[in-house]
Parts: C-alpha cells; structure tokens; sequence
C-alpha cells in the first residue's frame, strides 16, 4: 500500500453533502477526488483553475422581482428607441470580455 497521510478541512455541511452527492454520481469517493486536485496543483504549478473576480456579477432574469424586471425591460426598449442596439456578435464579445462567457 502506498505511503498515505490524512487531509483534514472544515467545509460548509450544504457544500459537501452536495459536492459528494455529485462524485457518488461519478462514481468516485471525496478522497480520490482530494487527491485528483492535489495532481492537477502539481501538473498546473499552481490551482487548475483561474481565480479572479468577475468585473461584474450579469444579472439573472429569475432573480429580478417583476418591478426590476419591468425597469430593465423598458431601459430595454429605450435604448432601442434611441437607435442604441447590438449585433449578436458585439453583445458575445462583450459577454465574453465581462464575464467570460
């Protein structure tokens, strides 16, 4: 058997019961998991994943109460009215540059 050595970490209850209801679904445990990271921060020379804020948070229609919704629509329409308006691939970019998306 391997040379092993224990990891230990608090981490939020919701946050694990979900991230291991997840990988039971992979079919793989939190310990080969831990141990997939740890590999990945070697062959990276640093975390696998890129770490920053975004410039902004987007805002998501769902989370919007029907007055805000109301508001954003008609800035919307407005802005449309003014002759202010976007190609699909100028409205990509800028998604792209914003929130890399």
């Amino acid at each position: 058997m391997a040379n092993t050595t224990a990891v230990y970490a608090r981490i939020d209850t919701n946050l694990k019961n979900n991230a291991e209801s997840i990988l039971s679904k992979l079919g793989i445990s939190p310990s080969s998991a831990i141990q997939m990271l740890y590999s990945q921060i070697i062959l990276n020379n640093g975390m696998p994943f890129e770490l920053k804020l975004p410039a902004q948070k987007p805002i998501a229609a769902g989370s919007l109460t029907r007055e805000e919704l109301d508001q954003e629509l008609s800035r919307g329409v407005t802005s449309l009215q003014n002759g202010k308006g976007f190609t699909a691939d100028e409205v990509d970019d800028k998604l792209s540059t914003l929130f890399g998306i």
